[in-house]
């Protein structure tokens, strides 16, 4: 993790030196181990450096090939012997080439398709002096953050954080309401606005180019919805996901330095936590340090019989938090002096407590298993496939299966997952089907047959019969037929199911037709595979990587995200079903991958741990004062974009219950009193009082 910035003055004017120094300075938390800027007329750029590889400990950033290429990076490279080897750096040793020399040759060879040759998590600009642009890149799922603001024929200014760009006086602070309505409506898809007009994301796997002729965005790679994997046994799928898996883990343990773990007890991280100290122990014969959150009160979110199984293995040296330590609302101050929007996520006290504590352990590199759940797939869409093929047997088995593994009955997975199904058999009239469904379902479920034929064969059919003898008399009134059902006006429309924002902010937006768009649509997926490809695509997740990242930045230290790997989340979509979900259990394809590896009581284990109960007793009770305070007098910061009336009202609800530890309050309303509170603190310490 480093800190890169840049001003092009596409217009010719000369960079100041002292522009450009400012905004190196104010990323100085992303890079203690030094910095530089590199002008030349029009074109200035800047970097801070934090030693992690080491490569790096012999990085100069930004590097000049003697003045006609520039680049300024942040970067891990993961496929140096593959680079190194096609662009014949023969004469120099693998040690002394640093990732952005690998980076650099790679824009000399290939020039603007460089991206699509590297592997890793990269954000860099080149200058190019012979063409006189600018080409950056950003890695393929957002790992690495990139900001710009761009004036056509004028200026285009980009950096690392936000408040690098903020530090040129030159580019407008102006709030950007429509990023606003996304957080309050929990709909975070837009992967290029910020929270201010005109500073902008560069979007993951894409790369621009800037010039006088003005800027050119394009996207470099997509994940292949279509690609699917056929090997000869499980045993196959197994060995081949272990194979990349493995490889995964071992590009993030290049480091000059020990490496902390970040180790909840889940599969994901105890698989991460589990395969780096394989490695590490194979191979160097030194020890893992792992850091693990742990819970002396609310015992129902404490994982330590699954972190120590893990631990109990040998070759680590373990350290703890306490999750009860602090609140969500606890040190916003100092988390808003490093977090550029005010959109922070309910979970985001945890990565705040262990970065906090690597940082005083001396860390600078930490593993994560962050979104594992995504990258392998629990496939549990693979109900809905079943159903749709009319497979009921197999469908009931895994149900029957998942119940004890997950804590939910064979009945309301039923409803979930295949009840659409049985319904459309009926009213497609493949009854033949429908009756051996039907048989199956009272077989399993003891369900009436009787009541299964009329209200999900009989009833549905009458229904659409009934709609479409009134929708013909209603067209024949109106002298015609429209064969296509047309879109609801959306603006007249909003909020019943968003009660939190304010209804007239909502229409002077339009924000129900942009939900509309940036979601695409409301069916659920076809297929499991779809699911997959749509969890992998959404914009959630480079927001979420985003944020990532600056909780780690503030403490000096760089996250590494071996799920994150582009390999195996191309791997793991193209698998088939059955190796997603198999007997009941999600992520199969893994769990028997680390059969070995993992201990037996985290290999396969069901759920895990809900950390609910404790945000709601840190928000209700170790934070109600700050609580108290907003509701009563900040809270009308965001009346323009909030249902104040029923926030007060949820808020009441909510403190009414006393705050018992342990005792489940409203999720939905927990979340919306959460999201406005903590956006009511942002504008408060921004000062942007609208």
């Amino acid at each position: 993790m480093s800190g890169i910035v840049g001003i092009h003055n596409i217009n010719g004017a000369h960079i100041d030196r002292k522009d450009l120094g400012k905004m190196v300075d104010i990323l100085a938390h992303r890079g203690p181990d030094g910095a530089d800027i590199w002008v030349d007329g029009s074109i200035g750029l800047g970097h801070r450096m934090l030693w992690t590889t080491p490569e790096s400990l012999l990085e100069k950033l930004p590097f000049s090939d003697e003045g006609e290429f520039v680049i300024t990076s942040d970067a891990r490279i993961d496929n140096r012997e593959e680079l190194i080897d096609a662009l014949q750096f023969n004469n120099c040793p693998p040690e002394k080439i640093t990732d952005s020399q690998l980076i650099l040759a790679a824009y000399k060879k290939w020039g603007n398709y460089c991206p699509e040759q590297l592997l890793g998590d990269f954000a860099f600009a080149i200058w190019d002096q012979r063409n006189q642009s600018l080409f950056c890149a950003r890695d393929h799922f957002g790992v690495k953050p990139f900001y710009y603001y761009y004036k056509e024929g004028k200026i285009f200014v980009f950096g690392t954080e936000i408040k690098a760009l903020f530090a040129f006086n030159q580019i407008p602070r102006r709030l950007n309401e429509v990023r606003i309505a996304d957080f309050l409506a929990l709909m975070m898809e837009d992967k290029t606005i910020t929270s201010y007009q005109d500073v902008l994301r560069l979007p993951p796997a894409h790369a621009m180019v800037i010039s006088q002729s003005g800027m050119q965005l394009r996207c470099y790679w997509s994940l292949d919805p279509h690609r699917e994997i056929k090997l000869p046994s499980n045993e196959a799928y197994a060995e081949e996901f272990r194979r990349i898996f493995t490889e995964a883990v071992r590009c993030r343990l290049r480091s000059a330095f020990p490496i902390i773990s970040h180790l909840s007890g889940g599969l994901d991280s105890s698989s991460v936590t589990c395969v780096a100290r394989h490695i590490l122990s194979k191979e160097n014969n030194t020890k893992l340090h792992t850091i693990s959150t742990i819970y002396d009160k609310i015992i129902q979110c404490d994982e330590r019989p699954y972190i120590n199984a893990v631990l109990e293995q040998g070759g680590f040296i373990p350290h703890y938090v306490h999750g009860e330590e602090i609140g969500p609302l606890s040190n916003l101050d100092m988390i808003f002096q490093y977090e550029d929007e005010g959109l922070l996520g309910p979970s985001h006290f945890y990565p705040w407590l262990v970065n906090r504590a690597s940082k005083e352990l001396g860390m600078r590199i930490a593993l994560d298993g962050f979104d594992g759940d995504t990258t392998v797939s629990h496939g549990i869409n693979r109900l809905r496939e079943l159903a749709q093929q009319g497979q009921w047997k197999t469908f009931f088995h895994e149900v029957k299966a998942i119940s004890p593994n997950y804590d939910v009955s064979p009945a309301a997975l039923f409803r979930g997952y295949g009840l659409r199904y049985l319904i459309e058999q009926a009213t497609q009239g493949r009854w033949l089907t429908f009756v051996k469904a039907v048989q199956i379902i009272h077989k399993h479920l003891g369900t009436s047959r009787k009541q299964l034929v009329i209200n999900f064969g009989l009833k549905p059919i009458l229904q659409r019969v009934q709609g479409f003898i009134k929708s013909l008399f209603k067209g024949l009134l109106k002298g015609t037929i429209k064969s296509q059902p047309q879109l609801k006006n959306s603006s007249a429309l909003f909020t019943p199911d968003k009660p939190l924002i304010n209804s007239d902010f909502a229409q002077q937006i339009k924000l129900n037709e942009r939900i509309q768009i940036m979601e695409m649509t409301s069916e659920p997926p076809q297929n499991l595979r779809e699911e997959h490809w749509r969890g992998m695509t959404q914009g959630v997740m480079s927001y979420t990587l985003e944020l990532a990242d600056r909780y780690a930045a503030m403490f000096s230290i760089e996250t590494r995200h071996p799920f994150m790997d582009k390999r195996l989340i191309e791997f793991c979509l193209a698998l088939p079903a059955e190796q997603k979900l198999f007997n009941g259990f999600g992520r199969v394809v893994m769990r028997r991958a680390l059969e070995g590896i993992l201990p037996e009581k985290v290999q396969w284990r069901g759920g895990k741990a809900d950390l609910s109960a404790n945000f709601d007793d840190g928000f209700i009770n170790r934070n109600r004062e700050i609580l108290d305070d907003v509701m009563s007098h900040k809270i009308q910061y965001i009346e323009k974009y909030a249902d104040i009336d029923f926030l007060q009202a949820a808020y009441q609800r909510l403190i009414s219950s006393k705050g018992q530890v342990g005792q489940r309050l409203d999720d939905e309303e927990c979340i919306a009193v959460w999201q406005a509170v903590v956006l009511a603190l942002w504008f408060d310490y921004q000062k942007i009082i609208l």
